[in-house]
């Protein structure tokens, strides 16, 4: 297991795969990627996952890997990332992120025994432009409620972690 949970991580996606090796030399050493390239075939995803693996590993990233334990296990992950429940039964080994968007999921997170939380839309995303967000206070209402370490996710970049004060965030675009 980590000694420490990264405080900086990239998400990958369909849109920013163009950019996710220059992406990930960026990155300072020792931070955070969550790989989950869902649009991929499974070949391909795996080959693809390979690929960003060698380079996060070569900046000593931590690398987290959206699917099953037994999966993050086999390709070789740290962790994996998801809804609270998709995450359970616990793997020894492996980091577990658990993705949070309101009290129930941080609540369900909590006793489930999640590592750490990703907790969105802080801010409006490119993805949802004109969708819900939590904004900076209710953002910190919910983060409060967690007993785990809270990354914050949703339009994220280094002027709005630095805005919201907040020293774990991650990002798809925001970091690509």
């Amino acid at each position: 297991m980590l000694k420490t949970l990264p405080r900086l991580w990239l998400i990958s996606d369909e849109r920013n795969d163009a950019e996710l090796e220059a992406a990930l030399h960026r990155l300072p050493r020792g931070s955070g990627f969550i790989y989950r390239h869902y649009h991929l075939g499974d070949a391909e995803r795996l080959h693809r996952f390979r690929t960003l693996r060698r380079i996060a590993r070569g900046q000593g990233h931590t690398i987290i890997l959206s699917d099953s334990a037994l999966t993050a296990t086999e390709w070789g992950a740290d962790g994996i990332y998801g809804p609270p429940r998709s995450l359970w039964p616990r793997r020894r080994g492996l980091l577990h992120l658990a993705t949070a968007h309101d009290l129930h999921e941080i609540g369900l997170a909590n006793r489930l025994g999640a590592d750490a939380v990703l907790l969105s839309p802080v801010f409006a995303t490119r993805s949802h432009p004109d969708g819900d967000v939590l904004g900076p206070a209710r953002f910190r209402l919910l983060a409060r409620q967690s007993q785990v370490p809270v990354i914050a996710l949703g339009g994220m970049d280094a002027n709005r972690a630095s805005a919201l004060d907040w020293s774990r965030w991650a990002a798809i675009d925001g970091l690509s």
